[in-house]
């Protein structure tokens, strides 16, 4: 006690102004340790003057600020947190797994106005990243220091149905350019797996779809404008500065804000598709002659099981219609997984849960995700379930037609984190069949490190992509790559259960991210996380720079963002100017 009283008087002695010297440092020490004999009587006067003094300064301060009479009987309040202020924006991806709060997010609903705002934004030196629907994974699109957003400059500017062109400003979301384009027999070359991306996100982060003899949807852009800090706003095409085109049509939004883009489109067309369910030594077997007959084509292969659900999506033939449908009807293909989830209440919550008649109106991705929630990192209870998705697909097995756009979704389940990288996989010709060897050692170690990996590890091909920053970027017109997702859902919104099931996938990202070298594998730009730790981040640099071309690209962004306004933590963490790039007079 005689220790704080001092430290605070020595305190209040700095607040005045005065500095403790030798002397009180001395008295410090002298007071909390072991008495020392006294030399002599003016010391120990000295001495008991100051315990007078503490004596005095304490009954000063207790009869100056009395506590109340039940200071004793109050229990002591938690901190709580201050309200957000009202002017700040939170904005995260779909996942929730990133998240900012920021002051400044804009929403130019014209060329002019956006212009307007990178200008003062160049001019004040200000961030102003943009944002597109923030869906990203990895939130590579999130700035806390301002971000623009597009979704007011969502027109369709023009329809080429001759060429088979759309002209949009890049805010529109690919559902709504789809539903125009319906009116004039067209519709997008391919898709991914949601409908719910602006085109200028959509292609800047190099979006992708399957088929091997479809590339990216970088490829579909055939021009753009492009609207920089520095240089305002540019137009780009194969014809207008190819070099830059290229580089920026997977620019990652660093180069400028995608404002209208000029994609190609092809006729509106059906699909029929085929689901099935395989195995490796099957697929082993077909995988050179399926990649090449089919127009779209991936795989999900269940850990733990020996299923891979086959998806091949065709024009149907003119010559032969198959039976639409599935042998089981959806209740029947249901059966099981509902079963094991009354199974598991019983065992993890009660009885009467168990018999909630609501569990019969569920989905198969609404049952999933409520049984990894009981229990998502036990390794046992995921291998029931992937089992149990095995049997579900094998009674979803069958054909359905329908238009492409409606064909090609995926019900990708709830809230996730995933992990998607692209790698060389021979040509259409001779394939090299490394993508299915990457798939057998991922599922080897998955066993051997008892990884609790739920369902589906999903694979798909594209063709290249000529843009240099695209993960499948290749100047060999004839190569095709794979792109291997795996995944970890976040089936709960129970923070510590979340944070659980982060490190885990993030062990499992680790362990598959030990085969990368060896298969030339670059995660999508969407998912690629940045490494907290230094030596992590410096190995993930230096992968970056054999693959892609980082000087050229920070070049491009040292001229048309020398400020660096379109430029959030990650792509300075993943692209740091190691050396002054110079700029071109």
């Amino acid at each position: 006690m005689r220790h704080v009283l001092l430290s605070r008087f020595l305190l209040r002695r700095q607040q005045g102004g005065g500095m403790p010297t030798a002397h009180h440092h001395h008295l410090l020490r002298a007071l909390s340790s072991a008495p020392s004999p006294v030399s002599s009587d003016a010391e120990l006067r000295k001495y008991a003057g100051y315990a007078l003094l503490l004596v005095g300064c304490g009954a000063a301060t207790y009869y100056s600020f009395p506590l109340p009479a039940d200071a004793l009987h109050k229990k002591a309040v938690p901190f709580r947190y201050a309200p957000l202020p009202e002017d700040l924006h939170a904005v995260s991806n779909w996942s929730g797994t990133h998240e900012v709060h920021a002051r400044v997010l804009l929403q130019p609903d014209s060329l002019p106005a956006l212009e307007g705002a990178l200008a003062a934004a160049h001019k004040e030196r200000r961030k102003l990243r943009p944002l597109g629907s923030g869906l990203s994974p990895n939130g590579i699109a999130l700035s806390r220091a301002g971000m623009v957003n597009l979704a007011l400059m969502d027109k369709v500017l023009d329809v080429d149905a001759k060429k088979k062109t759309v002209t949009v400003q890049a805010g529109i979301r690919v559902a709504e350019l789809v539903d125009t384009l319906r009116e004039h027999g067209l519709t997008l070359q391919n898709f991914a797996s949601i409908r719910e991306q602006q085109v200028g996100g959509f292609t800047q982060v190099g979006a992708h779809g399957t088929g091997a003899t479809l590339p990216p949807v970088d490829e579909q852009v055939i021009s753009m404008k492009l609207v920089t800090p520095a240089k305002g706003t540019i137009e780009l095409s194969r014809e207008k500065d190819p070099e830059l085109f290229y580089l920026a049509r997977c620019g990652l939004g660093g180069l400028g804000v995608v404002a209208e883009v000029t994609l190609q489109c092809v006729e509106r067309h059906q699909l029929v598709e085929h689901t099935f369910v395989s195995n490796a030594d099957e697929v082993k077997k077909n995988h050179k002659k399926w990649l090449s007959e089919n127009k779209h084509i991936k795989y999900l292969w269940i850990p733990y099981t020996d299923t891979v659900v086959v998806v091949q999506c065709n024009p149907p033939s003119k010559w032969r219609t198959p039976k639409l449908g599935s042998k089981y009807g959806n209740d029947e293909a249901l059966q099981h997984v509902r079963d094991l989830y009354r199974e598991s209440l019983k065992k993890y919550r009660t009885e009467a849960e168990s018999n909630d008649p609501d569990i019969d109106t569920l989905s198969f991705t609404e049952l999933r995700d409520k049984l990894l929630a009981l229990d998502p990192l036990d390794k046992d209870h995921v291998m029931k379930i992937n089992k149990a998705e095995a049997e579900y697909w094998k009674k979803s097995e069958g054909y359905r037609m329908g238009w492409s756009d409606e064909i090609l979704g995926f019900d990708c389940g709830g809230q996730q984190w995933v992990s998607e990288n692209c790698f060389p996989a021979g040509t259409l010709a001779t394939p090299s069949m490394k993508d299915l060897d990457y798939i057998d050692k991922l599922l080897r170690l998955i066993e051997k490190e008892e990884i609790p990996a739920p369902g589906p590890i999903e694979q798909r091909w594209t063709a290249r992509s000529k843009s240099p920053m695209s993960p499948a970027s290749s100047s060999e017109e004839e190569d095709i790559f794979s792109w291997v997702g795996i995944i970890m859902y976040l089936p709960t919104s129970d923070a510590r259960q979340r944070k659980e099931i982060t490190e885990e996938f993030f062990n499992y990202r680790s362990l598959a991210q030990s085969l990368w070298d060896d298969y030339s594998a670059y995660e999508h730009w969407a998912k690629i996380e940045v490494p907290k730790d230094k030596d992590e981040l410096a190995e993930v640099q230096a992968r970056l720079r054999k693959r892609f071309p980082v000087d050229a690209y920070n070049k491009a962004r040292l001229e048309l963002d020398p400020h660096k306004v379109l430029s959030n933590a990650k792509l300075e963490k993943l692209f740091p100017v190691l050396e002054p790039v110079h700029q071109t007079k």
